[in-house]
């Protein structure tokens, strides 16, 4: 049996609830769910397929190389994907075999950007898709990485107007096994949305898969790595606290309101659509937003003191003194290091 015919990828954007869900699936016992790998992305981004232009060597020359080594190549693509499928194969089983599991999970969310190589690489894996609200994600990303600054949250990663289009294309072009998944209908009905999972996937239901934290699940408790460091472990199963809870973020914020609109306009019908939350009523529950409200209660955990830290210290950053000596001292820690 091949590696992909053991692999299953979990595709959405950050914030989507992919954590969640990579929990709930790695609490049965025939899936290995290991922190965020981030293994595809740089393959993908070597010259053949994606530019390369933010690598630290010549990105002109690369590219070129790299059709040329292509185009030698007895079988061509094939032998290249072949290449590069060996290489993260590698990973994939050793990952697996240490765990004793069947199947191994890969959940990164960088991978919906990469979706056309990924479709090549792995071909016959099965590909869970999570969609959820925009807005409740845009929300989400800005008061989990930016502590509520929105303008500064855009500035640094226009996240749905990237996510949106590339998943929602996936969906409907669907060049591999998908199934799709929306996180307001996971967390409502999670009993039911990890039986359709199991069936995909040909493993039987496991009811742990719901309680995820509770004690003595399948799985061990999560691992250090990328994803969300706080809710989901707070939780012992799905619990729709967050489905509209941006609605009461954005009343607070007058021009984060006015900035959903914007990023609305940039969005096509058809991809919203496709995500299962239509252009009408997305506006409609903005219209009924009331700005104004309670102010917002700051978490005081380490994680939050973190982001809240780096979101100060990274403002203006390149025009004030302490940017000056960041660069400074990054300028004689790689004299030193190189």
């Amino acid at each position: 049996m091949e590696m992909q015919d053991r692999l299953i990828f979990l595709i959405g954007s950050p914030r989507s609830g992919s954590t969640l869900t990579a929990r709930m699936l790695g609490a049965h016992s025939a899936i290995c769910a290991p922190p965020e790998t981030h293994l595809l992305t740089p393959l993908a981004h070597l010259g053949f397929y994606g530019t390369v232009e933010k690598a630290p060597y010549d990105p002109i020359i690369t590219r070129q190389a790299a059709h040329e080594l292509v185009r030698a190549l007895p079988g061509g693509e094939e032998d290249y994907l072949a290449a590069l499928r060996a290489c993260s194969d590698a990973v994939y089983e050793r990952l697996l075999a240490a765990s004793g599991r069947e199947l191994l999970l890969e959940k990164t969310p960088a991978y919906a950007l990469v979706l056309d190589f990924l479709a090549k690489l792995y071909p016959k894996a099965k590909y869970l898709v999570l969609t959820r609200h925009p807005l409740a994600v845009w929300s989400s990303y800005v008061e989990s990485f930016f502590d509520g600054d929105h303008e500064a949250a855009h500035r640094n990663n226009p996240l749905l107007e990237r996510y949106v289009p590339a998943i929602a294309r996936f969906l409907r072009e669907r060049p591999v096994p998908i199934l799709p998944l929306r996180y307001e209908t996971l967390v409502q009905e999670p009993d039911a949305e990890m039986r359709r999972v199991c069936e995909f996937l040909g493993i039987a239901f496991e009811p742990g898969m719901v309680e995820y934290g509770r004690e003595g699940a399948a799985q061990p408790k999560a691992a250090a790595g990328l994803g969300d460091p706080i809710t989901v472990a707070r939780e012992s199963r799905p619990t729709t606290k967050s489905v509209a809870k941006w609605a009461s973020e954005m009343a607070r914020s007058p021009g984060q309101l006015e900035q959903a609109r914007e990023i609305l306009d940039r969005l096509a019908d058809e991809d919203l659509e496709t995500w299962g939350h239509p252009r009408a009523a997305i506006l409609e529950q903005l219209g009924a937003v009331t700005p104004g409200g309670p102010p917002r209660k700051r978490s005081w955990n380490r994680y939050a003191l973190e982001r809240r830290l780096l979101v100060r210290l990274r403002k203006n950053i390149h025009q004030n003194a302490l940017g000056r000596v960041v660069t400074r001292v990054r300028f004689v820690c790689d004299v030193l290091l190189r």
